[in-house]
């Protein structure tokens, strides 16, 4: 009886170390949102799955949320949305983003249609390096974002949300 009960510790020990382990190192790892800076997209605790691989694959898009380091400290994670990409020059004025690339040389306003009722303030007039990620919380108000720290390099981006499960709408859903 011991002795089936050690083997099939060991079987989920074993399986934990060959499956589910390289997964979350290399593919896919949990995330906790903390704060308000993507209010109403993202609240506090929902949770989130972030793809780890794709970025190896493939440039970041803009408008993607995504998950990373902040350049000031390494050791913590931040959620923002992807505004400006490498090489582009982005304009912040009177609550527009205005960005200049190589398609748009006379530049376009961003449109984002995922704001409700939020401002985006500041005066800024940036042009983003090579591997430089302009990054923005969807609550403009409160959000600690590359409007003062600057850009995001890619090699501090760790991956984007796939997946997103909010406490609050799956409580308000159960009430109706």
């Amino acid at each position: 009886m011991k002795k089936e009960i050690l083997f099939d510790f060991l079987e989920i020990v074993i399986l934990f170390i060959l499956v589910v382990l390289p997964i979350r190192i290399f593919l896919l790892e949990p995330f906790f949102v903390r704060g308000q800076s993507m209010e109403p997209n993202f609240h506090n605790f929902d949770y989130l799955i972030i793809d780890k691989l794709s970025y190896r694959f493939r440039e970041p898009q803009r408008n993607e949320i995504i998950v990373f380091h902040p350049p000031f400290d390494k050791k913590v994670y931040y959620i923002k949305r992807i505004i400006g990409l490498p090489g582009e020059r982005l304009v912040i004025k009177e609550d527009k983003i205005t960005i200049f690339n190589k398609e748009y040389p006379q530049g376009f306003v961003l449109k984002e249609d995922y704001l409700k009722n939020h401002y985006t303030s500041g005066a800024i007039d940036i042009t983003l390096g090579q591997d430089e990620y302009f990054v923005l919380g969807d609550n403009r108000e409160v959000s600690y974002d590359s409007r003062k720290w600057g850009p995001v390099k890619k090699q501090d981006i760790v991956g984007k949300v796939i997946l997103q499960i909010s406490p609050i709408r799956l409580v308000q859903a159960l009430n109706r």
